[in-house]
């Protein structure tokens, strides 16, 4: 039985584990790099260890030092997250040489889906659809025949890609060489194999995923479907359950295609299997993601199902612990990615100090995060510092409260895109559920609108001056003196003396 994990993870992943873990009475180990000594999934771990310097190649992406650091505190298994190391097979690989349990699938499953030309071999012999393209490693001279063959428009992508990296979209016969080469040059930098193949590409599709659960007994299950069509540069940074765009007949079939193509590779724990969904509902497998994704929380929200227990408990070798028909979506629920980054500016990452937060709460209401005030945002990693997300028993509800929360949701000391998000979810064809996967695209000069100046005040400058008017309403000459020694401690004065803008 697991009695303790390490997480290799840093973040809101490593807190959201570690929470999990805890409910389970499960210990936990937390790794950090130097920069993260302050991060909160340190705090919150039972121990914690630094593995090295600022950068990931260095300390969460250093398979020997996580090993070490596994071994030295004597855990029992230990849970990737998603990122970094979560689909690294020689990781997964190490983790069973040393008797480490890997909180995931076997090395074998994260080697035939990793790649997209043999992931596609393998659904095409299972029976899946798969979108019309090349299943082999293609040559320069190859190029012009197969997008004949094919048809234009056709998109180049990654064999190992992942992100919108080393990919390339082509309309124009006369840029197919030159796109590949770039594919190929990006994909070599990003992630060291230059292979890409074609697929035909599909105009404005949704993109729909399947969350799976296998056990090590052959049983597979689905855990129903999230839209995750809202994409900027192919990352997603809105999700909803269900999706308001497939309807249930197209729903059940998907479903089950997910649990076959799960089959295919003797799937063992969490993973996600995506679709594209064109405008006549016919779908095709894309990729299958052999990890926990980022938008788990929508799923768990609309099962009440912790799919991180569920990880651990397959991971001990236990049997799924229900079956198809036990699993019911209830509700609706939306998941808004909140980035420090600057949407005014190109989407630059925002780094400095976080100064002040306030977090919205209420019914069905969650919030995956890390920051706490005095946090410092560093420059190395990923932008997202956390996870909105809300549910409610119907989509209109759930928006509703949406629009609330990021509204209520205040942070400062760093540029983040909630103002973003709350302008993108106003949007009429979002509101309506009637968007695909070129939403953004076509709606980017709406969305980006600013709120002229005159219209609007830094939040921590409201604040600030909510301190000083508090403070001045507060003199002694200003309170009669029957009322001087009764007055109520206020936040504000409490927040201006934090702030050094009043010394009393």
């Amino acid at each position: 039985m697991i009695k303790k994990i390490l997480i290799a993870n840093r973040g809101e992943i490593a807190v959201r584990i570690i929470r999990s873990c805890n409910e389970m009475g499960i210990k936990t180990v937390a790794v950090y790099s130097e920069v993260d000594r302050t991060s909160q999934h340190v705090f919150y771990a039972d121990e914690a260890c630094c593995i090295g310097g600022d950068s990931a190649s260095e300390s969460y992406l250093n398979i020997d030092k996580i090993i070490a650091v596994a071994k030295q505190c004597s855990v029992d298994a230990i849970h990737p997250g998603y990122g970094f190391l979560s689909e690294n097979a020689e990781f997964a690989r190490r983790c069973e040489q040393e008797g480490i349990v890997f909180v995931g699938p076997n090395t074998e499953s994260i080697e035939t889906m990793g790649d997209k030309i043999s992931s596609r071999k393998t659904m095409i012999a299972a029976g899946i659809p798969v979108v019309p393209g090349t299943s082999e490693k293609l040559a320069p001279e190859d190029l012009l025949r197969v997008c004949d063959n094919i048809g234009l428009p056709i998109i180049i992508k990654a064999t190992a890609g992942g992100g919108g990296k080393g990919m390339r979209l082509v309309r124009e016969r006369a840029d197919v060489l030159e796109a590949y080469q770039t594919a190929r040059s990006e994909a070599r930098s990003s992630f060291g194999n230059d292979t890409v193949y074609i697929e035909k590409y599909i105009e404005a599709p949704h993109h729909v995923e399947f969350q799976i659960l296998g056990d090590k007994h052959g049983n597979v299950v689905h855990l129903f479907d999230r839209e995750c069509s809202v994409q900027r540069r192919h990352q997603k940074i809105i999700e909803e359950s269900p999706s308001p765009y497939i309807t249930p007949e197209v729903r059940q079939k998907m479903g089950e295609v997910a649990v076959r193509a799960a089959k295919a590779v003797n799937y063992v724990g969490a993973g996600t299997v995506e679709f594209l969904v064109d405008k006549d509902y016919n779908f095709y497998f894309l990729e299958m993601n052999t990890r926990l994704q980022v938008e788990h929380p929508i799923t768990e929200e609309v099962l009440g199902i912790d799919i991180v227990k569920e990880q651990i408990h397959i991971a001990n070798g236990k049997k799924l612990r229900f079956e198809q028909k036990d699993i019911v979506q209830h509700g609706h629920a939306i998941e808004c990615r909140i980035c420090a980054e600057d949407t005014d500016n190109g989407f630059i990452p925002s780094v400095g100090v976080v100064r002040y937060v306030h977090v919205p709460q209420g019914i069905g209401v969650r919030i995956d995060s890390y920051i706490y005030e005095g946090y410092e945002i560093p420059v190395f990693y990923d932008p997202m510092i956390g996870k909105l997300i809300v549910w409610a028993t119907n989509r209109e509800y759930a928006l509703e409260r949406m629009q609330r929360v990021l509204k209520e949701y205040k942070i400062s000391g760093i540029k983040t895109n909630i103002g973003y998000l709350c302008r993108l979810i106003g949007i009429p064809d979002f509101v309506k559920g009637n968007y695909t996967t070129h939403f953004l695209e076509k709606n980017a000069a709406r969305i980006a609108k600013k709120i002229p100046e005159n219209e609007t005040a830094n939040n921590e400058d409201i604040a600030i001056m909510a301190a000083y008017i508090d403070y001045l309403m507060n003199m002694e000459e200003n309170v009669p003196k029957t009322l001087q020694d009764n007055r109520p401690i206020s936040r504000w004065r409490e927040f201006g003396k934090r702030k050094g803008i009043l010394r009393i």
